[in-house]
């Protein structure tokens, strides 16, 4: 990709979202954990929010993992909730309410995968790193005709990267897979760098090489009536302050007037254990499920 005529591009058409006007990690950090497999439309308001609760990481650290689940409702992958908080945490503990610019240091924090700790970096301390998630992982397969391994997919990106233009080249790129260099229907006609891509040059033929490539989602299941929707219902009962006993977790989890003949106490019993798991809920000694605390 031509550095300058993605930057031109850019400059004219980038959209405005919040997170781009600070450079605060851990505002930094909320939005990027929030767009994991969320919408952005969805995510500006509870972005707000969230930061309005939990303005820094001794905030978040100091209400517990429960206000954050709680705080998380409606966003979906409540282990992203959890995760955050153990990121909070470990910030105050182990960095004195100071996040790390170094990427192993930020690698070495929980919940802090590859994308993450460079996104800090790119986006917060404004360093010379590529971010590669599933809009970028697309545009580089589609850039080089093939499909791509991860090492090879991110020292790709990381070789674009202009000198001094991190942030705002990364920025761009991911506006880049999101509004022209899209899945299903990629504007090539659009794309300031068409160019120089060796997919749009063949005339977009099958098959995409973005298919199988690193970081590229292959999207989620069915949502309604599945297993994951249960479970969320149980979860979301219980953070009204409910405290239910095994008897009631079918209820909770909508399976007792469901759509379909499959689920049974097992499966509820099953939701539960999962919630508890991923340190999302409690089993007090009575066998009441419980919100964490």
């Amino acid at each position: 990709m031509v550095g300058h005529d993605l930057l031109g591009w850019w400059e004219v058409t980038r959209r405005n979202l919040p997170w781009r006007h600070t450079r605060d990690p851990w505002t930094v950090l909320v939005s990027e954990v929030m767009l994991q497999q969320t919408q952005v439309d969805r995510v500006v308001p509870r972005w707000h929010r969230f930061l309005d609760r939990f303005p820094d990481v001794e905030a978040c650290a100091a209400a517990g993992v429960g206000a954050v689940v709680q705080e998380w409702a409606g966003l979906g992958y409540n282990r992203r909730a959890v995760s955050l908080h153990g990121c909070a945490v470990a910030v105050v503990e182990r960095h004195a309410g100071r996040f790390p610019d170094e990427l192993d240091a930020l690698l070495a924090l929980p919940g802090i995968g590859a994308y993450t700790a460079r996104a800090v970096l790119a986006f917060a301390f404004e360093r010379d790193v590529a971010v590669v998630d599933t809009n970028v992982g697309r545009i580089l397969a589609r850039t080089a005709g093939r499909p791509l391994g991860a090492r090879e997919a991110q020292v790709a990106a990381d070789e674009m990267v202009p000198a001094g233009e991190g942030w705002a080249w990364n920025q761009a790129v991911l506006d880049l897979g999101a509004t022209v260099c899209t899945w299903r229907s990629p504007r090539c006609e659009r794309c300031p760098v068409v160019a120089g891509c060796a997919w749009g040059s063949s005339g977009r033929a099958e098959p995409d090489p973005a298919v199988g490539s690193h970081a590229v989602s292959r999207g989620q299941s069915r949502f309604e009536g599945s297993f994951r929707q249960g479970r969320s219902c149980l979860l979301d009962a219980l953070r009204t302050g409910s405290r239910l006993a095994p008897a009631a977790w079918l209820g909770a989890c909508g399976w007792a007037t469901g759509t379909t003949t499959q689920w049974d106490e097992a499966d509820a019993r099953r939701a539960a254990e999962g919630l508890v798991r991923d340190g999302l809920a409690v089993l007090a000694g009575d066998g009441f499920l419980a919100l964490a605390s």
